[in-house]
């Protein structure tokens, strides 16, 4: 779940930026990724497509809300982390981790993610 948070702001602060073939193929990959870790896990070909449906409109729900992040006051962007990870307490800490995270995206270019650049401090 945390994966597709990073993921959804990922994608929220990059497809609009030139080069959207290159997040299409990332998006592509991680997509392929998950489900090779699900096959190696050992299940079938119909339980694979379930899960897979599953994540993939999990992401585009996580990708919805965070829309209009920006917009959205303190309490109402509460609401979406209790809705999405139920966490009665501390969610506080969720957001202000992802504020720092935004704000990282939002002043660091892409070709920095698409190097080998292993120090990302935010």
């Amino acid at each position: 779940m945390i994966f597709f948070f990073h993921l959804a702001f990922f994608f929220k602060y990059f497809k609009n930026k030139k080069d959207k073939k290159y997040i299409q193929n990332f998006y592509d990959y991680v997509f392929r990724q998950i489900e090779l870790d699900i096959r190696e896990i050992g299940y079938g070909d119909q339980t694979v497509n379930k899960k897979m449906k599953t994540y993939v409109n999990l992401l585009h729900s996580i990708i919805n809300k965070f829309e209009k992040w920006e917009k959205v006051n303190y309490k109402e962007k509460i609401a979406v982390f209790k809705f999405f990870i139920e966490i009665n307490d501390n969610n506080e800490n969720f957001l202000e981790y992802f504020v720092k995270y935004t704000n990282y995206l939002s002043k660091t270019p892409l070709n920095s993610f698409t190097k080998s650049v292993i120090d990302h401090k935010f």
